[in-house]
C-alpha cells in the first residue's frame, strides 16, 4: 500500500556530484522522519543523513559539508545532494521513511536501493 521509489544513482568520478531522490506514494496519512542509509560491500548499513518532520537534519560525520538532505513534503519526496564524492562513498544507498497509513501505526519503509559508484 506504500511504495518508495528511488532514483539518481550511478557512476561518477571522484569530485563529482549526484542527486538521489526517493518518492513515497500510496495510502499515506502522515510522514515523520525521512532519511538515507548506505551499505558498502562487507560493511554494515549506516545512517548517512536524516531530516525530521520538525526540520532537524543530522549527518554522518564523513559526509558533513559535502552532502545535503532536503525534503518536499508536498511531493512526499526526500533528496540527497552529494557533492565532492569520494571513492569511499561507493555503496548502495537506501531511503528510509517513517510513514503512518490511515488507521495504522507509524511504520518504517525502505526504498529498493540505488547503487552509487565513485571512481578515481
Amino acid at each position: 500500500q506504500v511504495q518508495l521509489v528511488e532514483s539518481g544513482g550511478g557512476l561518477v568520478q571522484a569530485g563529482g556530484s549526484l542527486r538521489l531522490s526517493c518518492a513515497a506514494s500510496g495510502s499515506i496519512f502522515s510522514i515523520n522522519a525521512m532519511g538515507w542509509y548506505r551499505q558498502a560491500p562487507g560493511k554494515q548499513r549506516e545512517l548517512v543523513a536524516v531530516f525530521t518532520s520538525g526540520g532537524t537534519t543530522t549527518y554522518l560525520d564523513s559526509v558533513k559539508g559535502r552532502f545535503t538532505i532536503s525534503r518536499d513534503n508536498a511531493k512526499n519526496t526526500v533528496y540527497l545532494q552529494m557533492n565532492s564524492l569520494k571513492p569511499e562513498d561507493t555503496a548502495v544507498y537506501y531511503c528510509n521513511v517513517n510513514i503512518k497509513i490511515p488507521g495504522g501505526p507509524m511504520t518504517i519503509y525502505w526504498g529498493q536501493g540505488t547503487q552509487v559508484t565513485v571512481s578515481l
